[in-house]
């Protein structure tokens, strides 16, 4: 740390100097660097940075050098973009150089300028495992910070919102640890990225920069499901936490279900446009979606579900031939001619059996056909046939699904009176209000379908 100048006139002729001397303390570099626009020196350090992206990781490699991010004046290697408004940054780093320096850091920077003494806030992970929100409030005043009671955080993130900025950061699978500060003015148009300092004058440090996701807010007002965006299909690699954006669409889309072979997914589209209620198959070797064949139900919503051997697939559909409510059909996975299974709408499809025998699905009925409806679970033989009521009770209970060994049928209820996850004793029989027949599965509130994966460990 600097001790900062108490004359104001040496104060004045001071950062006069820097402000002359800042068009030769940034050295920029070729151009754009995965989805950044330029990489630069700040500050004039002596070892040179660099920064390179590998597309098929979709990770950044980036090496810096630089004295420090701190006082009136800042030297590190800054891959940026300009944006304007509120966004949100994320990322997942790791340091790649062994070293003893205990303030080398990397993250997230929002700045001004260019200019070494520029105001900025950043989100910093310190060699030694310390994480802290940094920021200057005007041009070459001197660094402030508030440390973050988390060490040796992977997940960084850094939001601003107007003239707030909050920071945020966890180690990947806990919880974010969280701090922010307002008021400070950075200007609407901004340099935003990544960045590296070495914390020594003649040092260099690297790091990996992965899921590196910048995100834009919707507009002040937006309504879900009247209002639109495009949608970003990612892959999730549930050991590693490893993320991978395979497809962007202006086109919105819900619900991607894996294929059995695992080459490919089905979603439906959604929106306002033409497509809406159409299903697609997505090719992953490709990176393509293509038609999905359902004959004349086109009014397809996200509930829809393959059979566990893959050969058949269960849809929700609420087009004309039910009243524009929704109803279960099933049809081939690969496509063809539908078949409606529920005369009782609504109806909305959660599951088959692992024999494949049975279909578990939402249903709201009224009792006796007056009076409320109220949403319960009931299964139909896939053969076809009259629907069974599962559950009863003046609560929601909605997204059933077959455990893979068939024993269990998970699913979430209002019962309690928030919205939880349970599990019933039996997948056979009817289990209903006592708390006999049903388990809590956790104690977390939830609104998603239940599901679980195929080895009935997640």
């Amino acid at each position: 740390m600097h001790t900062p100048l108490q004359s104001p006139a040496l104060r004045c002729a001071f950062l006069g100097a820097f402000a002359i001397l800042a068009f030769a303390t940034v050295q920029s570099f070729a151009g754009p660097v995965g989805e950044f626009d330029d990489e630069s020196d700040i500050g004039n350090p002596q070892q040179a940075g660099s920064a390179s992206y590998d597309p098929g990781a979709q990770q950044y490699a980036i090496a810096g050098g630089g004295a420090n991010i701190w006082a009136g004046h800042d030297q590190f290697h800054f891959v940026w973009k300009k944006l304007n408004g509120d966004f949100l940054l994320r990322t997942r780093v790791q340091f790649t150089t062994e070293s003893a320096e205990p303030h080398r850091k990397v993250g997230w920077q929002i700045r001004a300028s260019l200019d070494p003494d520029a105001p900025y806030v950043d989100v910093a992970a310190h060699g030694n495992g310390e994480i802290a929100l940094q920021f200057r409030p005007a041009a070459g005043t001197a660094t402030r910070q508030f440390v973050l009671p988390v060490t040796h955080a992977d997940v960084l993130q850094l939001e601003r919102r107007g003239q707030t900025y909050i920071v945020s950061a966890a180690r990947w699978g806990d919880t974010f640890t969280s701090n922010q500060i307002s008021n400070v003015n950075l200007g609407d148009a901004v340099y935003v990225g990544l960045f590296v300092c070495a914390h020594n004058p003649t040092g260099k440090e690297q790091a990996t920069f992965r899921d590196v996701r910048i995100t834009k807010p919707v507009k002040v007002g937006f309504a879900p499901y009247h209002d639109y965006i495009g949608s970003n299909l990612e892959i999730l690699d549930v050991q590693t936490g490893q993320l991978q954006l395979i497809y962007r669409s202006a086109e919105p889309f819900e619900a991607p279900n894996w294929t059995r072979d695992g080459t490919r997914l089905i979603y439906n589209v959604s929106g306002s446009g033409p497509n809406k209620g159409l299903l697609r198959r997505f090719d992953l070797a490709q990176r393509h979606p293509e038609p999905l064949d359902t004959g004349n139900a086109t009014h397809n919503n996200n509930d829809h579900v393959l059979s566990f051997d893959g050969t058949r697939l269960g849809i929700s559909n609420q087009g004309p031939e039910s009243g524009n409510k929704s109803s279960v059909w099933i049809l081939p996975s690969t496509g063809g001619k539908p078949r409606q299974m529920t005369p009782l709408t609504p109806s909305y499809f959660h599951s088959w059996s692992p024999d494949g025998k049975w279909l578990v699905y939402t249903g709201g009925r009224q009792e006796n056909g007056t009076g409320p409806t109220v949403f319960s679970i009931y299964k139909m033989s896939s053969g076809g046939g009259e629907e069974i009521r599962l559950t009863r009770g003046n609560w929601l209970d909605d997204g059933p699904e077959f455990s893979p060994d068939g024993k269990y049928i998970y699913f979430n209820s209002t019962r309690s009176g928030l919205m939880q996850p349970y599990r019933s004793v039996s997948a056979v029989q009817y289990y209903g209000t006592h708390s006999a027949d049903l388990r809590l599965f956790g104690h977390q509130t939830t609104w998603t379908s239940s599901c679980t994966t195929p080895d009935n460990v997640l």
